[in-house]
Order: structure tokens, then sequence, then C-alpha cells
């Protein structure tokens, strides 16, 4: 049986206690905010094959399985899944994914744990990705620049379903509400914040807002967020959130940003869909990620990374939203599927009670498949939480057993 290790990334603000919780190991008391699931280049899961490029396969039990977190696992044939695709893409990935995105793996697949509020951002669409990456490499910026806005030519559109309870921020408030929640704060130095919400049409006052917000007097800007996190930790309920994010950020602009946003709160099995130009923020929880293969993000707060304020203001959409909380829709077959308008990510989930009849995942697409509950079987591979499986296009595999299994793969 081939088995693939997946790497857990140690972002300052990953919680030091979900993953290991989920995984059944103990915490190492650092932080586990990210394991990843794919062919990124930045992490890329591993596996182990036959030496021989051309050893056949044998039905359900050649899937590949995966142990969460060991990304350095030694042995004969070990490769990465990256390396494993380029050797033959149409063989792993199928003929329809390569003729829909090239010859490489178009979704990353992860586990994510916030213990703290990740970076408020925006992902630009396809058009200004593919338009601000041959911008940069015209001009010669250095790839691992730090100033550095645009990493690849690709979209991000990404999904985040909520393994426990999880808070975030997604799309703006109205103004009127926003002008509200400021208002209640009694900061003096928001007056003009909340009197442009109320006086500007929608999109205007938005835009004026975040913009003043971001180009504000750095140390004046500090004084007025210390300011409003005081008052909101003062006030609580729906300031309670904001209060929260400064304990972490104290001083940054952000602060004042995530005011302008709605808060979500998703319980298990609940999902969010994230867009371009849609701003957003996870606070905390844990939660299946599934997103298209790309780096680029452009930051409006809660990080001491570059924020590049005239080209994130050429990407923010300044339009309310209501966010709209995805609750799977279920299939016949008992597959639970997360609807999204994107093509390079599907996400769904079985729910396998105990005596559940088998259930017929081959596909002519590649997936990716993750427990996070019980003791399901792929193939005849036994997995426990948090262990995933890749499946290649084409690739004959049953599900059986008891469990939870998300699954991913992509629409051609």
């Amino acid at each position: 049986m081939d088995r693939l290790s997946n790497t857990v990334r140690p972002y300052a603000w990953g919680s030091t206690t979900a993953i290991p919780e989920l995984l059944g190991t103990a915490p190492t008391g650092e932080p586990q905010a990210e394991m990843w699931m794919g062919a990124h280049p930045g992490a890329p899961s591993r596996l182990t094959r036959p030496a021989a490029p051309d050893t056949a396969r044998s039905g359900t039990a050649s899937a590949t399985a995966s142990v969460a977190g060991a990304g350095t696992a030694s042995g004969a044939g070990e490769q990465s899944l990256t390396d494993v695709i380029e050797a033959d893409p149409e063989r792993e990935l199928g003929p329809a994914a390569v003729r829909a995105f090239g010859p490489r793996l178009p979704f990353l697949l992860k586990l994510l744990a916030a213990g703290a509020p990740l970076s408020l951002q925006v992902h630009p669409d396809l058009a200004q990705a593919q338009q601000g990456y041959a911008d940069e490499e015209r001009r010669g910026v250095p790839a691992d620049a730090p100033h550095r806005t645009y990493k690849d030519a690709n979209h991000k559109p990404e999904l985040i379903c909520a393994l426990t309870p999880f808070d975030g921020l997604c799309g703006f408030r109205r103004p009127a509400e926003a002008a509200d929640l400021l208002a209640a704060l009694g900061v003096d130095s928001l007056k003009p914040y909340v009197d442009l919400l109320r006086a500007l049409p929608e999109d205007g006052a938005l835009r004026e807002v975040l913009t003043a917000i971001l180009t504000a007097d750095p140390d004046e800007m500090a004084h007025t967020a210390a300011e409003a996190a005081e008052a909101a930790e003062r006030l609580g309920g729906a300031h309670a959130p904001y209060a929260q994010i400064a304990h972490h950020y104290p001083g940054d602009p952000g602060v004042i940003a995530a005011m302008l946003l709605n808060h979500v709160q998703l319980q298990p099995g609940e999902a969010m869909f994230l867009g371009a130009g849609v701003p957003h923020a996870y606070l905390g929880g844990l939660g299946v990620e599934i997103m298209a293969n790309s780096d680029n993000v452009l930051r409006c707060g809660l990080t001491p990374k570059h924020i590049d304020v005239p080209e994130l203001l050429r990407i923010v959409r300044f339009e309310p939203t209501e966010p709209a909380i995805l609750r799977p829709e279920a299939a016949p077959s008992g597959e639970e599927l997360y609807e999204t308008p994107v093509d390079e990510f599907r996400l769904s989930r079985y729910v396998l009670p105990p005596g559940a009849a088998p259930v017929d995942l081959t596909a002519v697409t590649p997936q990716i498949l993750l427990c996070t509950a019980g003791t399901p079987q792929v193939g005849g591979i036994g997995l426990a939480p948090g262990e995933s499986v890749f499946v290649p296009a084409d690739e004959t595999v049953e599900l059986t057993g008891t469990g939870t299994l998300f699954r991913a793969t992509v629409v051609v």
C-alpha cells in the first residue's frame, strides 16, 4: 500500500491544539496552522510509488493513501505528487482535466486551524491576476521580493467548510450598519468615517472610508485603533469580535477596516465561498479549505506584510453583500455537494452511518479524499481522521465503512 505524507505549516496564527486533536497526536506547543494536500510547489504531498514507471495499477488497491503531517518521510520510490503528475499528466489527471486546466492539479486542499485572526485580504479575478503578474514580470520585480503582489497568473477563489464552530469576516456590511457599529464606540476620530458612510452612495462610501483608513497617518490610526479596541471590549456583543482582533493586532488599521465587514459564524458542516474582490478574514476555528492553486493575496490589514494600497483598491469590489452560508445538497448516492461557481475545484462530503452501503467513487477526474471522522475505507485502505487519499483519474475506487469523508475534485 502506497502512502503519502502531507506537510503542516506552522504559521504564527495557527492553533496549537486543533490539528493534533483531529489527528489524535500530542500537541507540540507550536502553532499548526495548515495541512496541505495536493501538488502545490510550496509543500507538495509525497507518496511512494513502485520504481518502475510502467507498473500496472491493480484496481481499488492502488489508490494512494496519506499520513498527515510528515512531509519528509523517506523510502524507496518516494516522490512528490507534483513530480508524479508532471511525469504523466494524462494518466494521473485524466485527459479531460488536462484539456481544461493544463498538466497540473488545479486545486489545493487544506485542513486550516486558526487560533488567531488571519490577515484581512482579497483575491484578484483571473484577468486581474494575469495582468498583474505580467506587469510585475515586465518590471523585473523578483519573485521572492516582499513587495511582490502577484506570485502567479491565476485567480484564487476558495471555500471554507467548518469542522468546529468557525468565525470569519466576509464582504462589506451595508454602510449604514457599519456607521452604527462605529458610532456606538464613541471614538471622536471615527466620526468622519461615520459621516462618510451615512452621506455617500454605498459604493462610494465604502471606497472612501477604506481608502481613508489605509492611508491615514500610522501613529494617528494606531491611537484610533487602540481607543476603538477599548470601547469594543467594554461594549461586547456585536463589538466583541473586533476587540479580539485588536488583542492580536494592537494599533493595526485592519482593526477599523474589519468593522466594515460582515461577521459570519459557521456551524460544523456549514461553508462559506469567497470569490474575487471580496474582502475577508478567518478569525478562529478548524475547517476544510479548498482553493484554486494560487498564491495571489492582496492584504488590507491585520498583518506585518506588504500592503499595496493602490492595487488593493483596484481589486476590491466595493459593494455590500449578505454573506451566504452554504449547506451541502444531498444526492441519492449520499454525496453532499457544496455548490460553487468555479470549475477548478468541487468539494463534497459523505457521512457514512454504520451499515452504510458501499459507494462507488470512480471518476474521470483526479480526487483527493480526506477523512475527518470515523474509520472509512477507500479501496480497502483504512483511514483515520486527518488521513487522505489521492485517487488518479479513472481509478476504480469504492468507499465503505463508517465516518465522514470529504471529496475534492474538479469540474470538467
